[in-house]
């Protein structure tokens, strides 16, 4: 497998790309501060034993949350220390002062969660104070080799500290892995004398950057090439890579050509795929991605794929390819929590054995905790993953302020009923003769039904003048409905157009059920066009026919 390393630099934003035989796998955007990692010294503001967890103040918009296991020291050098029975307040006190760690960023209106069990991350091991064991990446297969790394470590670590022996100790010798620990003990000293002078809230020490934390975590032997588009980060790079691995000095590359990094790899593409609720596979059936509060829904259809053989061979190959989409797509998304996947159904035992072991083995990629729980009774497939960051989707996009985030809006039928009913309850007040309706222009020409006759019906109800007016701006499901005690009120306030008047509009569309017939605005005034209904998005000039307090009828000029 051939991996690369792609990173832009702009003023704006940072982003990487993790980039695998060409194929877009993973997406890292950073604007502003990267909280995940970064220690300060807080204040607690509320203590909830119902909960079993705090509030504590760290100086950011909103309070970070601090569960119980995170709050007690569970490991020392004597082994796991038992909590059970304990209570939150015999732990926290209100306004006592604490130093924590940012282990998940704010997502919506929660605040980040914390935890006082700190944690150094260097380039081969990660660095526990105030514990004593010794652990060993699962990636690491050799156990000989684990047993190794696990000695040689134990060997050179102080009391008090715990370690975590990360991937890329694999086959180091005793001098790296103690200069990698030498780093962090210096660190740590560091922030304890940070810690001591600072007041709360305040930070004590901040994670590195993205691109410096890429180069400490995932650039290690297996990547094939780094490059990146900024001299200045170039520089930056090499200078670090000098110190942590200079072996790894010839694989960094500056890209300066005309093109666009992502461009030129295809990223900004695959980026726009990825924020897509529908995701095509190659051999013509697609996976649909539907996220919620609580969880992930992905189903996976054969769509356009119809196979060769048999219809148990098109299920099995569908789910197979499903399965290497399904786990892209969510090292892509990042997508956290817990997630559902519904392959199509398969009546043979074989065939479902085989999609499970292939989404086992896929998800070995994935260096976020990723566990599958198995086969739900309906046969659905439950996973859960870790959830750390803001999912890619919650990083580039925000909610619809219209329909907030459902994703639908009011049908025009719908939406008409219901501004006939507000107008027939403001009709009804007697100290009101006229009323003006602005509503956008397709719920406008829906008002009016044809050729005017259902805002006629309406007015004859009501009883009063009503004047529509349109606006091309109007969001469909709002509406404005403006009353006046005199007639000659509304009437000075609206656009006025004379019979035999010519004009020169756009056509924006078809008048509503009449296709023939093309749909023009004019001060806020629909107008019916005749004959125009093939002329959208063209100007034309035109001759008014007809004008009524509604709307205008017009005759192209030829």
């Amino acid at each position: 497998m051939y991996k690369e390393i792609l990173i832009s630099i702009d003023e704006m934003e940072n982003r990487v790309a993790i980039m695998e035989d060409g194929k877009l796998m993973e997406i890292f955007v950073a604007r502003g501060e990267h909280q995940i990692g970064s220690i300060y010294k807080g204040k607690v503001a509320n203590v909830l034993p119902g909960m079993q967890a705090a509030f504590v103040d760290i100086g950011l918009e909103r309070n970070a949350f601090l569960c119980m296991d995170d709050a007690v020291n569970r490991f020392s050098d004597e082994g796991v220390e038992d909590f059970r029975g304990l209570s939150i307040k015999d732990i926290l006190k209100v306004n006592q002062e604490c130093l924590v760690q940012i282990i998940k960023e704010s997502i919506g209106s929660k605040g980040a969660r914390v935890t006082t069990h700190l944690t150094l991350p260097g380039r081969f091991m990660v660095l526990v104070p105030n514990a004593g064991y010794v652990g060993v990446s699962r990636r690491i297969d050799s156990e000989a080799e684990r047993d190794r790394l696990k000695n040689l470590v134990e060997s050179l670590k102080p009391k008090n500290f715990g370690t975590i022996i990360r991937t890329a100790a694999e086959g180091k010798n005793k001098e790296e892995m103690e200069k990698d620990l030498q780093n962090l003990l210096r660190l740590w000293d560091k922030i304890q004398r940070q810690a001591g002078k600072n007041k709360a809230p305040s930070m004590i020490h901040s994670e590195l950057n993205l691109v410096y934390k890429i180069i400490r975590d995932i650039f290690t032997a297996d990547v094939d090439r780094l490059v990146v588009d900024s001299p200045a980060e170039y520089e930056k790079i090499l200078e670090l890579i000098d110190i942590i691995a200079p072996h790894l000095r010839g694989r960094v590359h500056l890209y300066n050509e005309s093109t666009h990094l992502f461009q030129a790899h295809g990223v900004e593409s695959e980026i726009d795929k990825a924020l897509r609720r529908k995701v095509w596979l190659e051999s013509g059936g697609y996976i649909m991605i539907d996220k919620t509060e609580a969880l992930t829904a992905i189903d996976v259809n054969t769509g356009k794929y119809i196979g060769r053989n048999s219809l148990s061979d098109t299920i099995l190959r569908t789910n197979l390819e499903a399965v290497e989409e399904i786990t892209r797509q969510i090292r892509l998304r990042d997508i956290g929590g817990i997630i559902i996947l519904d392959f199509i159904d398969m009546e043979r035992y074989e065939d479902r054995n085989k999609v499970m072991r292939a989404l086992q083995e896929a998800i070995k990629k994935d260096r976020t905790k990723t566990h599958v729980v198995g086969l739900t009774e309906l046969g659905l497939v439950q996973m859960t993953r870790k959830r750390v960051n803001k999912d890619l989707d919650e990083v580039l996009r925000t909610n619809c302020p219209y329909c907030g985030g459902k994703g639908r809006v009011l049908s025009d039928e719908t939406i008409c009923i219901n501004t006939k009913r507000e107008i027939k309850a403001v009709g009804d007040d007697p100290k009101v003769e006229s009323l003006l309706v602005t509503v956008n222009p397709r719920i406008g020409v829906s008002l009016l039904g044809w050729e005017g006759e259902d805002l006629e019906e309406l007015e004859k109800l009501v009883g009063k003048p009503i004047y529509l007016r349109v606006d091309p701006l109007m969001h469909q499901e709002r509406k404005d409905i403006e009353t006046a005690s005199s007639k000659k009120v509304i009437f000075d306030k609206i656009p006025h157009i004379s019979p035999g008047e010519e004009l020169e509009v756009k056509i924006e569309d078809v008048f509503g059920a009449n296709l023939q017939n093309g749909m023009a605005i004019h001060r806020g005034c629909l107008i019916e066009v005749e004959q125009a209904g093939n002329r959208i998005g063209q100007t034309v000039k035109i001759i008014v026919t007809l004008v009524t307090r509604s709307y205008c009828q017009a005759q192209m000029k030829e």
